[in-house]
């Protein structure tokens, strides 16, 4: 594909408003899609849309593949006539500003059940479309909803606890699984059928405005995860299906011990024997959701942190080669990328960045990402828009990091100075200054938090990498898309001809 000046709004659709606990992919979603094309805004960022799993992060999701029941609209399902308004005489209390995980996830799957319970009595056509979804899905489908049968019936526990025979996959105990667990096996594929028919409407109406879907792709898969169960052989896993080592990054200025991710690692040399089939078939589906995808962690394929499983930190590891250009040149007739254009990615090239990085990086002309916020230690610094080039995508900041206005609240001194001089700002106006930065900068994209967008502070922060529980929650609030703010974006978007 080929990049083209453009700005845009990241938010993922959890953070947007509505009354049933979380933001979901119903009418709010379409709401803010008519918001944002007013602001002559063309692109729409999006964190990954998988099933989330530990921590609710949508970098730790049960499938690559599969999507998230939790964005599925109630609305759109009362439209079908699966749920009635009697359905929410008792619905939660629940919060206008943040998600509650824990009070809402029981509460939606308990809605999305009564749902199913009503699929027999839907409109033939219905029924037919359902069952062609599960059949030309079926290469993951199969795999996740009987992954997820089993998990429910082991009370949530990770398939390292299941016994041997559903562990290891054998022939007899999984077709047992699937006669036990039928019911099961076709809520689950209910669901993601439920999920995949709302994103699809949605993303026809977001092309129709003409706006770009920015997605998402975590390098590494969660260990619980349909993946690692289905496709063993894949990664570093031991007799007893656990992970010999694991993923992470080593000690930093920001982390004595480093950060102990915990996914499993990618035998590479198994994937490069299919032609990284696997690979194939995962971008396959995510642009299948999306027109472009951020690859996260992208310094792991030309170089991983491998950390010994049971490690109580990250401090012990070592660098490990990843399988760099072989696997983006098997990428790139797959995507497409050799017809006069660069693959669809954008290459997240943040943390420790090597000369081999780079060199992956622009040997496919991938565009690299630059974070305004890390750019005020020096002049030289590559953060800084004057030190921009064009094929690169500029960012005031992005899901891991604090907003502009929290960041300021913490960052050093001699950073708060400076960041004040080169933006010709004040604390009061530092947020916008920092958004007219990175759209008047030579970067072929730009983008900004919607958190920064609305000047807010560091209690609307997505996102802290080392800190368990209290991420992912934030929500915005129905007059945050007001006609002000968006001609004031329009403004920008007009003035930097994007």
């Amino acid at each position: 594909m080929n990049f083209k000046r453009a700005g845009g709004i990241l938010l993922h659709p959890t953070s947007l408003p509505g009354r049933y606990g979380i933001g979901d992919i119903g009418p709010q979603a379409f709401q803010f899609v008519d918001w944002l094309a007013s602001t002559g805004s063309k692109l729409w960022q999006v964190l990954p849309l998988g099933p989330t799993g530990y921590g609710d992060s949508p970098y730790q999701c049960f499938s690559a593949f599969a999507g998230n029941p939790y964005l599925i609209s109630f609305d759109a399902l009362i439209e079908d006539g699966l749920l009635t308004e009697d359905d929410f005489v008792s619905t939660p209390k629940f919060s206008d500003s943040l998600v509650d995980f824990g009070q809402l996830i029981p509460w939606k799957l308990f809605i999305l059940e009564k749902a199913f319970s009503r699929l027999s009595s839907a409109s033939k056509d219905f029924r037919q479309e359902f069952e062609r979804f599960c059949t030309q899905n079926a290469s993951w489908l199969d795999d996740y909803a009987l992954f997820m049968s089993i998990k429910e019936a082991n009370g949530g526990g990770p398939w390292s606890e299941w016994q041997q025979p559903l562990r290891k996959r054998e022939r007899a105990a999984m077709e047992k699984a699937r006669s036990d667990y039928m019911e099961s096996i076709q809520r689950q594929s209910f669901y993601q059928f439920l999920f995949f028919r709302q994103w699809n409407e949605l993303k026809e109406y977001i092309h129709d405005k003409g706006i770009t879907i920015i997605g998402d792709i975590p390098i590494f898969i969660a260990y619980d995860s349909a993946d690692a169960w289905a496709n063993p052989e894949l990664f570093f896993l031991d007799g007893k299906s656990l992970p010999t080592v694991v993923a992470g990054v080593p000690p930093d200025y920001f982390s004595a011990t480093g950060q102990l991710w915990g996914n499993p690692l990618y035998k590479w040399s198994e994937h490069k024997k299919t032609g990284y089939q696997w690979w194939i078939d995962r971008f396959h589906s995510v642009l299948n959701q999306v027109n472009i995808v951020r690859l996260d962690h992208f310094r792991g394929f030309a170089g991983y942190y491998e950390i010994p499983f049971g490690s109580p930190t990250a401090e012990h590891g070592r660098w490990v080669p990843g399988p760099g250009k072989d696997f983006l040149a098997a990428l790139t007739p797959a995507l497409g990328g050799n017809k006069g254009g660069t693959l669809p990615i954008i290459a997240e090239d943040l943390g420790v960045i090597t000369p081999d990085v780079v060199d992956l990086r622009d040997s496919f002309h991938l565009p690299g990402m630059k974070i305004l916020q890390f750019g005020f230690s020096s002049p030289t610094d590559p953060f800084l828009p004057h030190n921009y080039s064009s094929n690169c995508v500029a960012y005031t900041g992005t899901h891991d990091n604090d907003t502009v206005c929290g960041w300021y609240e913490t960052a050093p001194e001699k950073e708060r100075e400076y960041a004040l001089r080169y933006l010709n700002s004040d604390e009061g106006n530092l947020a916008w200054s920092m958004v007219r930065a990175v759209w008047s900068s030579v970067a072929v994209y730009a983008l900004a938090p919607m958190q920064d967008l609305l000047g807010l502070g560091g209690e609307a922060r997505m996102n802290f990498p080392s800190r368990l529980g209290g991420n992912w929650e934030w929500r915005m609030a129905d007059e945050d898309m007001n006609e002000s703010l968006a001609e004031r974006i329009k403004e920008l978007n007009e003035l930097y001809f994007r």
